[in-house]
């Protein structure tokens, strides 16, 4: 049920993690998405009233044009009278008659070739203005006939004024008719396109390169920026200079290069935020799934721990009980031999148990850093030496030898030579204890540069890729098939760990599986 219930809770938080990328993703992309239609919907109204202000420009240059041209002539415009008409209201009760009129006359000017530089009637170049006249006439019989007369009214009021309505329409018809046949280059310069598009953009807001190039008929003039490109994703087209039909045959075209980078500028910042907040959500799921699955294999490995232990204790506890029973039998207790024998054998099981507990408190201390660690000048070779010594009983009863290849010429190291001593003896006792064979162990020292290298050869049970990794884990220990085949606890090589970490050195295992391990050391030397 554990077992199920702990993967049920991992499938749960990596669903929801999953689940908080994907929700993420999909923010980004919306966010993308309306940030690229907003830079299309300003573009578009950027490059339309660029198209409207370069055309309004052309016309008023060109209005300008005409009316410094009429000024300058001093020739009398001529005058003709379009349309006139009369509105007569009569009232029999008061004998009153009031008679409106209104004339439309034409001005026309009279502009010479020369200065349009082509042959355009100049009937097109006139100006219109109105004549309005209201006239009353008092106890008077009037028609629309006397109005010719030479009737003086009672009243008149006369007003004139340009009808600008008319004067517009007449100038916009004959000016688009001139425009349409000059060359692109004349009607606008890419000096002048440019500042213009880069005013308005910056107005909108849009503040990124821009290239741009006008087409005619979809192909380009030499209205253009120095490295226009067409990009299909990144330009916008609009139609300039429209004709009188409202038809135009160019096309402002603007790109901009880097419209993504510019897009996602504008996201950055809450990007950022997202992706860090985003980071420490897996972080913080993937050290709480490290420390379940961590506490999982703790729990197994003290577990087994545990189980090692009462099988160690159990046969030193049995063999005491049984010599302190053996001690009471009257027949032995006379016997001063093998009261002296058994007694022996209860020191020995107690000496072992000792040294048990000694070695869990041991790493205890190290693990809270209550370990006194003296260091002091020392030659390795003599350490190595001294641990020999220290296992030879049990080597010699396994019938096993120990070969010393000390090629360092430099041994001088800064160690205490206890704890360092007992960090050779475990990994010698692990050779020995592993060695399913009569064990066969190989010591080698070299120098690389400023260091000493330790190596610890054995032909024993050689050690899997996975245990080579986690061999120096507390209380980690290997199974092969029975637990207890191999007498241990899975402290001794996290002790040697920590000892060599606390001298500045390395320790790590090259290992086969059937052919052996070696162990590794490399200490500063002194110099």
């Amino acid at each position: 049920m554990n077992k199920l219930f702990f993967k049920l809770l991992v499938l749960l938080m990596s669903l929801s993690l999953i689940g908080i990328i994907l929700v993420q993703v999909y923010w980004f992309n919306t966010s993308f998405k309306n940030n690229d239609e907003q830079f299309k919907f300003h573009v578009t109204q950027v490059i339309s009233d660029v198209a409207n202000k370069i055309q309004k420009q052309e016309a008023y240059n060109f209005y300008d044009n005409i009316n410094h041209y009429k000024d300058s002539t001093g020739k009398v415009p001529k005058k003709s009278e379009i349309r006139e008409f009369y509105y007569v209201q009569k009232n029999p009760k008061t004998n009153k008659t009031i008679i409106y009129s209104n004339s439309i006359i034409s001005e026309d000017y009279s502009i010479s070739p020369s200065f349009l530089a082509k042959k355009f009637d100049s009937e097109k170049f006139r100006s219109f203005s109105s004549k309005r006249v209201t006239e009353v006439y008092n106890d008077k019989s009037v028609d629309k006939s006397e109005v010719s007369r030479s009737l003086i009214p009672d009243i008149r009021e006369e007003k004139t004024g340009n009808l600008d309505v008319l004067d517009n329409a007449s100038f916009e018809i004959y000016y688009k008719d001139f425009a349409s046949i000059l060359p692109i280059e004349e009607r606008v310069s890419a000096e002048t396109l440019s500042k213009l598009i880069k005013k308005e953009l910056l107005a909108a807001g849009v503040n990124t390169n821009f290239e741009f190039s006008v087409y005619s008929n979809n192909l380009a003039t030499n209205v253009k920026s120095k490295d226009f490109k067409y990009d299909k994703e990144a330009t916008y087209a609009i139609p300039i200079f429209s004709d009188n039909e409202g038809n135009s045959r160019y096309q402002l075209l603007v790109t901009f290069p880097y419209k993504k980078k510019f897009l996602l500028s504008e996201l950055v910042s809450i990007t950022v935020l997202s992706i860090v907040f985003t980071l420490i959500i897996l972080i913080a799921y993937t050290s709480a799934l490290n420390q379940l699955i961590r506490q999982r294999q703790i729990s197994e490995i003290k577990n087994d721990f545990i189980n090692n232990m009462t099988h160690e204790f159990k046969t030193p506890i049995a063999t005491i009980n049984l010599a302190l029973d053996a001690i009471r039998n009257p027949k032995i207790i006379d016997d001063k031999e093998k009261v002296l024998r058994y007694l022996q054998m209860i020191k020995d099981e107690n000496k072992r148990m000792h040294a048990q507990v000694e070695n869990v408190l041991r790493i205890s201390k190290l693990e809270k850093r209550e370990l006194d660690i003296v260091k002091e000048s020392h030659n390795m070779h003599d350490v190595i030496n001294d641990a020999i010594e220290h296992v030879n009983l049990i080597l010699e009863d396994r019938e096993g030898t120990i070969i010393n290849n000390f090629n360092a010429t430099r041994n001088t190291v800064l160690i205490n030579d206890v704890h360092f001593t007992n960090v050779i003896v475990n990994i010698l006792e692990n050779a020995i204890k592993y060695s399913p064979n009569t064990p066969d162990i190989e010591i080698c020292t070299e120098n690389i540069k400023d260091m000493i290298i330790i190596k610890i050869k054995d032909k024993g049970l050689g050690m899997s890729k996975i245990a080579q990794k986690r061999v120096f884990e507390k209380f980690y220990r290997e199974h092969t098939g029975d637990i207890h085949n191999v007498k241990g606890h899975g402290l001794g090589l996290a002790y040697v760990k920590r000892i060599v970490d606390d001298h500045n050195g390395q320790v790590y295992v090259e290992s086969e599986k059937g052919k052996g391990s070696t162990f590794i050391i490399k200490l500063p030397l002194i110099n």
